[in-house]
């Protein structure tokens, strides 16, 4: 039996999502703010951050690229020729390259400051840094996300998938930021008409399906957010 720890705006917890709907894996998904701190959250990850992934008779998995690597090792072959992650050595590195991208600089640049801002803010206390939005930090990520949504373009207009022909991790770290960021309506998808046909094409995909059919009380989706023909 699989748990997923996870909050369902938070852009690492939506590519395990992902992953595990691409495995054809069913989990029982528990709601965690992380701003609660709560004591038996921070034994199964002392970082305090979502996802975490617990299996049955394992050690707690914490962490979006980790719990990738975990799924690849533990079902990944079940895959065959739908696996997530290359065969081959550099096809891998490119696939780790693009996951740290999305999970690590674009998460740092655009979706966290985003969800952080418009979304967990709502919830949290002002000790907790609750509050109002910081202003300068949205501006500023609305600025970063214009680079990035070139950088995919780029890959995807080369290369079809983001780290090659085939979809892999890559494909779905960087869709997974994204969709919370679209759900905020703050993707300019007329900046990139390439970064825009290679979403709709994931955002298509039965996986997503659940992530597309969430709402945030109070913070209603963008109108194009569930619109897989945008």
């Amino acid at each position: 039996m699989l748990t997923l720890l996870h909050h369902p705006f938070c852009p690492h917890s939506r590519f395990v999502r992902l992953a595990l709907a691409e495995h054809s894996l069913d989990a029982h998904f528990v709601e965690e703010r992380v701003w609660d701190r709560r004591e038996a959250f921070l034994e199964l990850n002392p970082a305090g951050t979502t996802p975490v992934l617990v299996e049955e008779g394992y050690s707690a998995v914490p962490g979006a690229s980790v719990i990738a690597e975990y799924l690849d090792e533990t079902r990944g072959a079940e895959l065959e020729e739908r696996q997530l992650m290359p065969a081959d050595l550099s096809g891998r590195v490119e696939v780790r390259r693009l996951m740290s991208w999305f999970n690590d600089k674009f998460f740092a640049e655009v979706s966290g400051p985003m969800v952080t801002e418009r979304c967990y803010k709502r919830y949290m206390r002002v000790e907790q840094g609750g509050g109002p939005p910081d202003t300068d930090a949205i501006r500023a990520a609305r600025s970063n996300i214009r680079y990035h949504l070139a950088y995919i373009g780029w890959l995807a207009s080369g290369r079809g998938c983001l780290a090659g022909e085939r979809l892999s991790y890559a494909d779905l770290a960087a869709a997974a930021h994204l969709s919370s960021v679209d759900y905020l309506g703050d993707v300019p998808w007329s900046e990139n008409e390439a970064a825009k046909t290679w979403y709709a094409r994931i955002k298509s995909r039965p996986s997503f399906r659940a992530l597309l059919a969430e709402s945030l009380p109070g913070v209603p989706p963008s109108k194009t957010y569930a619109d897989l023909d945008f």
